[in-house]
């Protein structure tokens, strides 16, 4: 077989293609064997009529088509492995010659993934960010604790204050009109939380038990409904229940009560110390972030659209199956939102297109600096898996055999000791 590659464009270019005559003969005969099953011949039992009357009778052009699919993907993958190129996209091919007798030749127009042109990235810096924890941190946390063992209860008569939940009736309008989807019957609402449109809720704020009042608004210009945006409304509620959330004391017996601890005060240092852990993560994750960020602006290339088209198909999957996990599809999720899938698609390109650059850009690092990594460090990952997931490592290794074996975790180590490097060289580390 025969190679060759000539770039036309930045990252495309033609791949030629030539197969021996040998390989041409043993597609056709394949193929025979294929298509004689489903023919029928006077004289002849079905699939069983000879090669040279089944040429005679219907040519051996019959045949072309189906040796052409059996020799393309072989002869397309030997091609890429001979010239080295690393296609990132679906090629378009162009048939030169099937022909009995003589060798298949074809064209491939390919878009290959992009050459990166290196800019600085040993001794970067990026900007110092404020991770340390305060005691208004350390209060927070644990107000949020004591919320989480608090209790809701209906009150009797009273006036609604932020963070009562509520069950009301509203009916809303626009020109006098009623709108689909603006009405419900004891609806239940978190006073604050922010799930009507700004406005509302807040007018809410002083309404008593049995109470109605009428709720002025405007949609946001930029509302998912297009037939609402940016108009007035008038809402018209009525007030059923009003359920109040009871604190716990925050003492030495509510510490008993959630921790091992034996009084507030240990509980309020164990929070810091917690806060500050995470803290520590969240500055090594900030430094790391930033200084791929910096080496990916520092370098140059052109990125094929295609590359960040897939990476944002790729988000928006991950995003489809986030929303199974809450009971619902992208579907429903594109009907209550009024966004398509296309708009969806689109929120996801930019954070795609840093992603992709970030990638290309950390593997030709990787690449100048001859990063490797070893079989024992896949091992010792996989290990760290199994214990992380509390598996078996055999399990763990059987899982990633089903999803195509351990290349896609040798990548990610390979990103992660590529960034490793970028660390140590920064001005921060020094």
């Amino acid at each position: 077989m025969k190679a060759s590659w000539e770039k036309t464009e930045k990252n495309r270019g033609v791949l030629t293609v030539e197969t021996d005559i040998e390989s041409v003969a043993n597609a056709l005969d394949q193929a025979f064997k294929k298509v004689v099953k489903q023919v029928n011949v006077p004289g002849f039992r079905k699939g069983k009529v000879p090669r040279p009357i089944f040429e005679r009778r219907f040519g051996v052009e019959a045949l072309y088509q189906d040796a052409v699919d059996i020799l393309l993907p072989k002869a397309y993958e030997e091609a890429i492995d001979e010239t080295g190129i690393v296609p990132v996209d679906q090629p378009e091919i162009d048939i030169e010659q099937i022909e009995k007798g003589k060798a298949f030749i074809f064209q491939a127009t390919v878009t290959v993934k992009p050459e990166v042109t290196l800019g600085e990235y040993k001794n970067l810096e990026v900007p110092e960010k404020d991770f340390s924890v305060s005691d208004e941190d350390v209060e927070k946390d644990l107000e949020k604790m004591q919320k989480q063992q608090g209790e809701l209860v209906a009150i009797e008569e009273g006036a609604v204050e932020n963070s009562d939940r509520i069950i009301f009736d509203f009916e809303g309008f626009i020109d006098g009109e009623t709108f689909e989807g603006g009405s419900a019957e004891r609806y239940n609402l978190e006073i604050g939380s922010g799930t009507f449109i700004p406005g509302f809720e807040e007018q809410l704020i002083g309404l008593e038990i049995g109470g109605e009042r009428d709720v002025n608004v405007v949609f946001p210009e930029d509302y998912n409904a297009a037939n609402l945006a940016g108009k007035e409304a008038l809402f018209k509620v009525k007030l059923h229940e009003i359920k109040r959330l009871e604190l716990p004391e925050l003492d030495d017996e509510f510490a008993q009560d959630v921790s091992e601890f034996d009084t507030l005060g240990e509980l309020k240092v164990d929070i810091r110390n917690r806060l500050e852990e995470n803290a520590k993560k969240q500055q090594e994750e900030y430094t790391r972030n930033e200084l791929v960020q910096v080496a990916s602006e520092n370098a140059e290339v052109e990125i094929p659209q295609v590359m960040i088209d897939n990476e944002a198909d790729q988000r928006l999957h991950q995003f489809e199956h986030q929303l199974s996990y809450q009971g619902m599809n992208l579907d429903i999720y594109t009907q209550f939102t009024g966004q398509s899938r296309d708009d969806l698609k689109k929120q996801f390109i930019e954070e795609a297109e840093k992603q992709v650059r970030s990638n290309l850009v950390l593997e030709a690092i990787g690449k100048a600096e001859k990063i490797e990594v070893s079989e024992q460090e896949i091992e010792d990952e996989i290990d760290r898996m199994a214990k992380e997931m509390s598996r078996e490592v055999d399990e763990i290794k059987k899982l990633l055999e089903a999803q195509g074996g351990t290349e896609p975790l040798k990548e990610q180590l390979l990103i992660k000791k590529t960034i490793d490097l970028l660390v140590l060289s920064s001005k921060n580390t020094a």
